[in-house]
């Protein structure tokens, strides 16, 4: 059985090339656009690796809020972050808040899988 991924991102171009790349390795990937559509997904079933977005549409911090959730669910989901916000207040932050990793936009495709393999 292939590893499964979630990939929580708004922009669906940005989605749609993170999960093509993904699958062409092997995983199972399945991409959300908005908080509301992955977590009513995650309530059935948890990937085996959460990659999240902080900025989703209209929330600002609605990838935090993914993050918060999915730890109280479960304490050893891998989630990473991939976002535009490299502050280093958001990645402390997302850190502190139970991420396993925090990863800017501008990272490389190998780099990406380096990081998820």
């Amino acid at each position: 059985m292939s590893r499964t991924i979630a990939i929580v991102e708004d922009d669906p171009s940005i989605r749609e090339n993170y999960a093509d790349a993904l699958r062409k390795q092997g995983y199972q990937v399945t991409g959300y656009g908005n908080r509301q559509e992955a977590m009513r997904a995650f309530q059935t079933r948890l990937p085996n690796l959460a990659i999240i977005d902080i900025g989703l549409a209209d929330e600002i911090d609605g990838g935090f809020e993914i993050c918060r959730a999915l730890r109280a669910m479960s304490a050893t989901l891998p989630i990473i972050f991939l976002t535009a916000r490299d502050s280093d207040i958001d990645t402390v932050s997302g850190l502190r808040m139970g991420a396993d990793d925090y990863l800017t936009k501008d990272i490389s495709l190998p780099h990406l899988s380096a990081r998820i393999a």
